[in-house]
């Protein structure tokens, strides 16, 4: 069979997340989520675990059934699309591979059902750095390596699409360069990039925008630049009078110091324009940017919640 790459639509395959919900008995797991991961960008996925991350990526590849709402890449649903396995690249499980076969003879059978020259098997084993361990069973493989053999998979029919849950976990510094690298590049080439990660740091360094759910709602979504730099820091000598002004509009804020003010929900523009209408000085206006755990732990901390260990 001669290989064929799908054509990209004009402006890329989104994925449109719309109104889904997905109960198991009487527990809730994804609750009327939406949103729009776009092609071109490394869209990152957060929630704490049992947020429904993973079930989400499943409704969106059909290996679980939505009870509500639906998910579409590009116009169509998974199932309903021409040729899935070579639109969307999917890493699900780490060990969706048979123990005794080698990782070379794995990626080849995935090869031959899609149609793929065994050619591709060897390069997609160079680029994720396993060209040394191509041969070697892959029940054999440590964790990290499973990891890579996994995205090997997800990257054998050069998708446009691609859907990772955790593809960072277990790997040492140089696959987490390694994985940064394909991803970015696979976004810079127009495709679409979305990627579940406990690794926050590495989501920062990683994605241009994140998803982030709990309890399986929709938390917040949009830039990663623009999400960090919601905050702005205000000092002035009237910094609780100025809380009093800024609260009775709309914002939040939370004390700093002796004479400061962390505002959130409120652009930097109108901060200054109230403070300078109520008379009262402000020494230091400056947007904030807080680090990617900051923003996630507040989030997604509900001090109301009880622990649940499962």
């Amino acid at each position: 069979m001669s290989e064929r790459t799908p054509t990209l639509a004009a402006d890329g395959y989104a994925i449109e997340v719309e109104h889904v919900k997905k109960r198991y008995g009487d527990r809730t797991v994804v609750d009327d989520l939406g949103f729009r991961v776009p092609p071109g960008r490394v869209t990152g996925f957060l929630g704490p675990n049992g947020s429904g991350k993973s079930t989400t990526m499943k409704i969106m590849l059909d290996l679980a059934a939505a009870d509500d709402g639906q998910v579409r890449i590009g116009d169509r649903r998974y199932r309903d699309l021409p040729d899935p396995a070579r639109t969307v690249g999917a890493f699900i499980e780490s060990d969706a591979f048979h123990p005794g076969r080698t990782g070379r003879n794995h990626l080849r059978i995935l090869a031959d059902a899609t149609g793929i020259g065994h050619r591709r098997v060897d390069e997609v084993l160079d680029e994720v750095g396993l060209a040394d361990a191509g041969d070697r069973r892959a029940g054999a493989y440590s964790l990290g390596m499973r990891q890579r053999l996994g995205l090997a998979a997800a990257l054998l029919g050069r998708p446009p699409v691609l859907v990772l849950d955790e593809p960072g976990n277990g790997l040492d510094p140089q696959g987490i360069r390694t994985l940064r690298d394909l991803l970015r590049d696979h976004a810079a080439r127009g495709g679409t990039v979305f990627v579940s990660s406990h690794l926050l740091a590495e989501i920062e360094h990683l994605a241009d925008d994140v998803v982030v759910i709990d309890q399986g709602r929709l938390i917040t979504h949009g830039t990663l630049a623009d999400l960090q730099s919601t905050a702005c820091l205000v000092r002035s000598t009237d910094a609780p009078r100025l809380a009093r002004v800024l609260e009775a509009a709309g914002a939040t804020t939370e004390a700093e110091g002796p004479d400061g003010l962390v505002v959130r929900g409120m652009p930097i523009d109108e901060i200054g324009d109230r403070a300078f209408t109520g008379g009262i000085a402000v020494h230091e206006l400056a947007a904030r940017a807080g680090s990617l755990e900051e923003l996630f732990l507040g989030w997604t901390t509900d001090p109301t919640r009880e622990a649940n260990p499962s």
